[in-house]
């Protein structure tokens, strides 16, 4: 089962997490991924992340991003918005 957990921080404290899971293997890897980082936005009431070249890279590298300020278009109330892929 593919999981994404997404976090946002705030002063090096977690504000708030949530875990979405997708057992849906129909869909490629990188749709699950698109898929939930939608699911976690919505949970928290956010608008999209825009995927830079550096957050992707970083996201390719050790399967986690974090998305500051700078990967969204509004401004948050947050410092930045994290995800990582759970052990498939």
């Amino acid at each position: 089962m593919f999981r994404l957990w997404g976090k946002i921080f705030k002063d090096n404290r977690m504000l708030q997490d949530t875990v979405i899971c997708n057992g849906d293997y129909s869909m490629s890897r990188t749709a699950m991924i698109f898929d939930a980082v939608d699911q976690i936005c919505y949970q928290f009431d956010l608008g999209h992340p825009v995927w830079l070249d550096a957050t992707v890279g970083e996201f390719k590298r050790h399967d986690k991003a974090r998305f500051t300020s700078d990967n969204f278009i509004e401004s948050i109330d947050f410092d930045y918005l994290e995800i990582q892929v759970l052990e498939e």
